[in-house]
């Protein structure tokens, strides 16, 4: 299994179980505004009914996730569960073959940051309308990581905003590096299950979000701006990996 962090980063874990933005959203520069985005509503289909196989395929997921809870791919999920862009571009970094940085590589830290602040604001509309449980919620059991449970208590299950921004991450770096676009990939696509570990969202929830950040992707694809920087961080990263 990938690691990154330290040992005893682990440990405490367990332990404590450019292109200039067009708008702002409190803290956090997005290239567009929510309305510029695609309708997650309109096109996603709502999370799976109560009583439906889904649900139950949804339901054996999060068991083989709390089956994974004490391992060490257990300690990655909580290390996961820091969401931030700086833990991203961290986390990403063996896969991409460079950690991203304000310092080292101005222009890719600027399009990556910029473009998965769009897939996290992408996904609100969706969270509001369906305000889907989250598991630990409906199961009336706590996640592997308890002191993070009020802040995400009643803040909608579906989509998953982590993994939206990690395969947000994921997509664009692959087409920046597609030379280590498998390992790329791989590395999204297992911090999306880190969520579905934890006990903070369903499968159905992440493989939701999955969609989400292609539509995003798109979205940005047909932007000159974005397109512009894309370009520049393409040069820049020419100099930097091999």
């Amino acid at each position: 299994m990938r690691r990154f962090l330290p040992l005893a980063v682990f440990t405490l874990l367990i332990a404590s179980c450019g292109t200039p933005s067009k708008t702002q959203v409190g803290r956090a520069q997005t290239n567009f505004r929510a309305e510029q985005l695609p309708d997650m509503v309109a096109f996603l289909p709502g999370p799976p009914d109560f009583n439906s196989s889904d649900f139950i395929a949804d339901s054996l997921r999060y068991e083989w996730g709390k089956s994974l809870r004490c391992s060490e791919r257990g300690a990655q999920a909580v290390a996961d569960a820091n969401g931030n862009t700086e833990y991203l571009f961290a986390y990403f970094a063996p896969a991409f073959g460079i950690e991203v940085t304000p310092e080292g590589t101005p222009e890719t830290y600027r399009l990556l940051k910029l473009a998965i602040n769009d897939a996290s604001l992408s996904v609100h509309g969706a969270k509001k309308y369906y305000k889907r449980p989250r598991p630990f919620e409906h199961f009336g059991e706590h996640t592997s990581l308890p002191s993070a449970e009020p802040r995400f208590r009643g803040t909608g299950s579906y989509p998953s905003g982590h993994t939206v921004r990690a395969w947000e991450c994921a997509l664009m770096m692959a087409e920046l590096n597609p030379s280590r676009q498998n390992e790329i990939l791989k590395a999204g696509y297992e911090y999306g299950q880190s969520r579905v570990i934890c006990g903070y969202h369903y499968q159905s929830d992440v493989d939701a979000a999955r969609l989400v950040a292609a539509a995003v992707f798109a979205r940005q694809h047909a932007d000159k701006d974005i397109s512009r920087q894309i370009e520049k961080a393409k040069k820049e990263l020419a100099k930097k990996i091999k």
